[in-house]
């Protein structure tokens, strides 16, 4: 995250802020993307240029009702879509109230129509979302409303835990916040599980979760151990 280099300003115009915010999920894709083939997922997108093929970018994945760019994404032409991860961020404060609330349900509405689109076509693909809030959010609160951190917290509780393929398609099987503190030089960074703010959860952790979870889903190929997920021996 050092690499996308120093946030600008809360009143940079625009396309700066987009740009900045497109350097980050792309850095967290490919950071997420190399962690999970080196945990065994060998053929995980992105990856950089010539690592899988010419290009190493992100998968554009047929969904249920539409075809859909997915951030990370693990898949077999056996089964599919096996593995997806949605990441989604929030870096600016809203010129007008000085809080980071105005994109939090459009944000929320952007990864819902991602998990509906991908288990209408997949259903026993496991989805998970890493939503990231500037530090920022978790301190904008005031007398008046909570901050945007346990705001987000409430509004994606409905849709996270689904742990059965035949569970609704809205839902992703994990999802976690991120409170990010990143510059050129340095990167700290804080994750959540979705309706539990008090218990920071490391990003290693995340993952295991989502291995386990697509082990359990994968029962007749895969076994996950020692932080892998690999064939089923025996």
């Amino acid at each position: 995250m050092k690499s996308a280099g120093n946030k600008p300003a809360d009143t940079a115009n625009a396309p700066v802020k987009k740009a900045y915010s497109e350097k980050i999920s792309n850095v967290v894709a490919l950071a997420i993307a190399e962690e999970l083939r080196s945990r065994g997922l060998k053929g995980a997108r992105p990856a950089p240029p010539g690592e899988l093929d010419t290009s190493g970018a992100e998968r554009r994945m047929a969904g249920g009702i539409g075809a859909k760019k997915v951030d990370v994404t693990w898949a077999t032409e056996e089964a599919g879509l096996i593995l997806g991860i949605s990441i989604k961020t929030i870096n600016f404060r809203d010129s007008r109230t000085k809080n980071f609330q105005k994109n939090l349900t459009n944000r929320r509405g952007d990864m819902l129509f991602e998990a509906v689109t991908l288990h209408r076509r997949f259903p026993y693909a496991v989805l998970g979302g890493l939503f990231f809030l500037d530090q920022g959010a978790a301190t904008d609160g005031t007398d008046r409303r909570r901050s945007t951190f346990l705001n987000a917290h409430t509004r994606l509780r409905l849709f996270t835990g689904r742990d059965d393929p035949g569970g609704r398609d809205e839902q992703y099987e994990r999802l976690y916040i991120v409170l990010l503190d990143a510059s050129s030089g340095h990167a700290n960074f804080t994750a959540y599980l979705v309706g539990e703010p008090d218990k920071p959860v490391p990003i290693s952790d995340a993952l295991d979760d989502l291995l386990q979870v697509t082990a359990i889903r994968n029962p007749d190929f895969y076994d996950y151990a020692n932080g892998e997920l690999g064939p089923l021996s025996g």
